[in-house]
């Protein structure tokens, strides 16, 4: 047909332009494998004004980086929808909603399925449906997405990727590493490919906690993420730096990995300061747990300091939550307030509905400014007595992300004397992480604060795993 185009799934575009498919293409390419140069799609709506595809996935782009410049795109993409193909129908009513204020996630998920059921091939519009997903805490919904359209796509790049990680985050971890292994067979000679399937690898091994096998396996990978996204190369980093942390690794092997493959990111000309900052405090946090921040001397200081300025705030609530931490502790406390009080505004501003899912999220706000401070029986008392940071996954992290606020939560009990609940949490959590240093340290902790004889005997098996993987 003339002025229509065939896009990477074979689905149909209103456009004269080959220069404008091909930009499409490679934001695909750019989003499915965590590129640096996702800004590329903006190109496409210059190439050829009036293509509705065009048009609303450059304002989806410019939703969360320049809002602004949004609505006039989305504006052009309306004018063109009487001549687009039902395909770009589609997207831009799953799109146009997706970014429209106080939406219903809900609805918005729904738009995408009917989507994925129409245009099964489309798996930009399913790593966004994910995305989405995650932000609202449901792996169930994503996995029972990427399930939807596996049949369709059986040998392409990147689904197995996107089936392994919803497996993970439902505690399905035999059925991911599977998923995961298979998407690497697949794509074992596609590097830009490998980025969408070995965090997932790494993510089994850490959970099952086979740390040195995870850093040999990520170390081995690493050469290619330098064409990754600041937050996927930082976040692959991120993955090696904790398990070298809780394989209990010299901490002067974290601090390298912190200075040389986090940090430094922040030296390249198109690095994303934030997504960056995400990676590195996450792990700072994790350092600060376990009592080693001393050995960071002041980067935690120089870390805060960066994310004073407002323009790095209300992007993402599990950031906010690690900001407030660390501007609290460095008591950088007028700042730390007006970051609480601009995240409480922002709640206020939200539907019913969202309202009280997102209540937890300011709760664990609340805790985390307490908690930075020092004031750990007030962060206690702020959480109630039946704290998972697992259920929690509306912050917008991972379970491994998430792991350490219930670290933080232990060692607040044990600090301020509720070592019976302590001690019930982490027997909890000992059988999914048997193979965890730390864990048994604590729980010495809480032994011998009530005791036990057997506190010798833990802290014998702790001793014993602290050697048992990087010495």
């Amino acid at each position: 047909m003339e002025g229509v185009k065939l896009d990477r799934w074979g689905y149909e575009v209103k456009t004269s332009s080959d220069s404008c498919i091909s930009v499409i293409n490679a934001y695909y390419h750019q989003v499915l494998s965590y590129g640096r140069n996702r800004k590329v799609i903006l190109e496409a709506p210059v190439l050829d004004k009036d293509c509705v595809l065009a048009n609303i996935l450059a304002a989806h782009f410019l939703s969360s980086s320049d809002p602004s410049k949004a609505p006039s795109l989305i504006e052009a993409a309306n004018a063109g929808i009487e001549q687009a193909s039902s395909y770009e129908k589609a997207v831009f009513e799953a799109v146009n909603y997706l970014i429209s204020q106080n939406r219903d996630d809900d609805v918005a998920v729904e738009l995408h399925s009917k989507l994925l059921r129409d245009f099964p091939r489309d798996l930009l519009s399913l790593k966004r449906a994910q995305i989405l997903c995650f932000y609202m805490g449901r792996p169930d919904l994503s996995l029972d997405l990427v399930q939807q359209v596996l049949p369709r796509n059986q040998q392409e790049n990147f689904i197995y990727g996107m089936l392994a990680f919803p497996l993970l985050e439902l505690g399905r971890m035999a059925d991911a590493e599977d998923a995961a292994k298979k998407g690497f067979e697949i794509n074992n000679q596609d590097v830009w490919a490998q980025h969408a399937v070995s965090p997932n690898l790494c993510h089994v091994l850490q959970y099952k906690c086979q740390y040195k096998e995870a850093v040999q396996f990520m170390e081995e990978c690493s050469n290619a993420w330098s064409s990754c996204s600041s937050f996927m190369l930082t976040h692959n980093w991120w993955h090696v730096a904790v398990c070298y942390l809780e394989g209990h690794s010299p901490i002067t092997k974290v601090r390298e990995v912190y200075d040389h493959c986090i940090w430094k990111e922040l030296e390249r000309t198109d690095a994303i300061a934030v997504e960056v900052c995400l990676n590195a405090l996450g792990l700072l946090l994790r350092v600060f747990v376990r009592g080693k921040l001393d050995i960071f001397e002041d980067r935690l200081k120089v870390l805060a300091a960066s994310l004073s300025d407002q323009a790095n705030w209300f992007m993402e609530w599990h950031l906010d939550l690690l900001i407030l931490w660390a501007l609290a502790f460095t008591e950088e406390l007028p700042k730390a307030e007006d970051l609480l009080n601009g995240l409480k505004f922002r709640l206020s501003k939200m539907n019913k509905k969202k309202q009280q899912i997102m209540q937890r999220a300011m709760l664990l706000a609340e805790a985390m400014y307490e908690y930075g401070r020092g004031n750990e029986k007030q962060a206690l008392e702020i959480l109630g007595p039946d704290f998972d940071a697992y259920s929690f996954k509306i912050i917008g992290a991972s379970d491994e992300q998430l792991d350490v606020f219930n670290e933080v939560w232990y060692t607040m009990l044990l600090n301020t004397g509720q070592v019976t609940k302590a001690i019930e949490s982490i027997e909890k959590q000992i059988p999914k992480r048997e193979g965890a240093p730390f864990l048994w340290r604590l729980l010495e902790k809480g032994y011998k604060l009530t005791g036990r004889q057997e506190a010798a005997t833990i802290g014998e098996r702790a001793r014993l795993l602290e050697t048992a993987y990087f010495n």
